[in-house]
């Protein structure tokens, strides 16, 4: 395990986090939006995380499969899509709108700003940890570099 793989892995969490972030932001910035260009009401958009994992070299796998820890050491996450929630949205008895439908009603999007601002709060809260993952793993490296003065 390398110096810099803790760092690494905590910015790709940054990188996760902010996406997070942005999409969440969008959510809510969309949460009126009752006509968008492919027609109907806003989707709720989500992120879809994997972990990220490092192929050992082959040596290394090869120590690994002899001494019997053939996993694999984890790298962090990376985003794999975005995703729209399909899930109808309330519909709203408004005659006057513009985008009623036949029988008066208008579909507002399916985005609940309570959960999307505790979503919110949860990515700020995990992006934070990954800053602080990033300044102790800072630290550790300087207090070697002292050490080997």
């Amino acid at each position: 395990m390398g110096l810099f793989f803790g760092i690494d892995a905590s910015a790709s969490g940054l990188t996760a986090e902010r996406l997070r972030m942005d999409v969440i932001s969008n959510n809510i910035a969309n949460s009126n939006t009752t006509r968008t260009e492919n027609g109907g009401a806003y989707k709720r958009r989500y992120v879809v995380f994997e972990p990220r994992t490092r192929e050992p070299k082959t040596f290394e796998k090869a120590l690994q499969q002899a001494v019997g820890l053939s996993r694999q050491t984890g790298e962090g996450v990376r985003a794999v899509s975005i995703m729209e929630d399909d899930t109808q949205g309330p519909l709203v008895y408004d005659p006057g709108h513009p985008d009623a439908n036949a029988e008066g009603y208008v579909e507002k999007p399916n985005v609940n700003i309570v959960a999307e601002m505790v979503d919110m709060i949860t990515a700020q809260r995990a992006y934070e940890a990954n800053a602080t993952a990033i300044t102790a793993a800072k630290a550790m490296a300087s207090k070697a570099l002292d050490i080997g003065r």
